[in-house]
């Protein structure tokens, strides 16, 4: 009777300790089907992509010391890059939009006061996130199709609420770390050591050394055979699926 009682009391744990590793599982590598599936939804992290295509993106939220000079750094080089804005930021320096926009790069959607977007109701995201398109429209005339969480947080809530309005959600696979304010030459080994084919680039507008390093990050990305384009133009429209890492994949 006390083997038997024995062996119920370990089937009992092992059973407790394969659904836990289930869990883990489950969180830590989710199944994306696509966007009507009903797996868990990621937003796309980067892009499977033959051609060695690239986007350099910027999150401005608060500061505003260097955009211009990152206008111009970008213009030397023709290349387009994707900038993330809060709504805020855009009624502080409508100006700087309207000059990000002149320039030829994508203004999107970072939220309207970035806001833990996971502590929001669908309905308060959707608010939120239309709040900050059409103060982006205003300025430029063109309403953003695509999102980046703030603190780069989401859940399915938040995924399926930018979805249901038609835009497609960005995280990035390959971070500068720029708001540390990393020295120049570690933001420009992280950023090339780390990017490949498809790769989305985290930069921030207002971190102190990013327009010292961008220079040799785009020389670098130019001599090893990449082309920078908005994001925009990186991602698969049409069918597609993203895999648990939140590469977006073609059918």
């Amino acid at each position: 009777m006390k083997i038997l009682l024995l062996k119920r009391k370990r089937f009992t744990i092992l059973a407790g300790i394969l659904v836990a590793l289930g869990m883990i599982y489950a969180v830590n590598y989710p199944a994306v089907a696509g966007v009507s599936g009903t797996a868990r939804q990621l937003p796309i992290y980067s892009v499977q992509r033959d051609q060695k295509l690239v986007s350099l993106t910027f999150d401005a939220a608060w500061g505003n010391e260097d955009t211009q000079k990152l206008i111009d750094i970008l213009g030397k080089y023709n290349v387009k890059a994707t900038f993330f804005v809060v709504g805020d930021w855009v009624e502080k320096y409508p100006e700087s939009v309207k000059a990000l926009h002149d320039a030829g790069h994508e203004v999107m959607n970072h939220s309207d006061t970035h806001a833990h977007m996971t502590k929001l109701s669908r309905d308060q995201i959707l608010a939120d996130v239309e709040a900050c398109n059409d103060k982006i429209e205003k300025v430029t005339g063109v309403r953003p199709t695509l999102f980046r969480p703030p603190y780069g947080e989401y859940d399915d809530k938040v995924i399926a609420a930018i979805r249901s309005l038609g835009m497609e959600p960005i995280q990035w696979d390959v971070d500068s770390l720029d708001w540390k304010e990393l020295a120049a030459d570690e933001i420009t080994r992280r950023v090339t050591n780390k990017v490949q084919s498809g790769s989305i680039i985290l930069f921030h507008n207002a971190a102190l050394h990013t327009p010292e390093a961008l220079p040799g990050i785009i020389e670098k990305l130019i001599q090893d055979g990449y082309q920078m384009v908005p994001v925009s133009e990186l991602i698969i429209h049409g069918d597609y699926t993203i895999d648990h890492t939140g590469r977006q994949i073609a059918g």
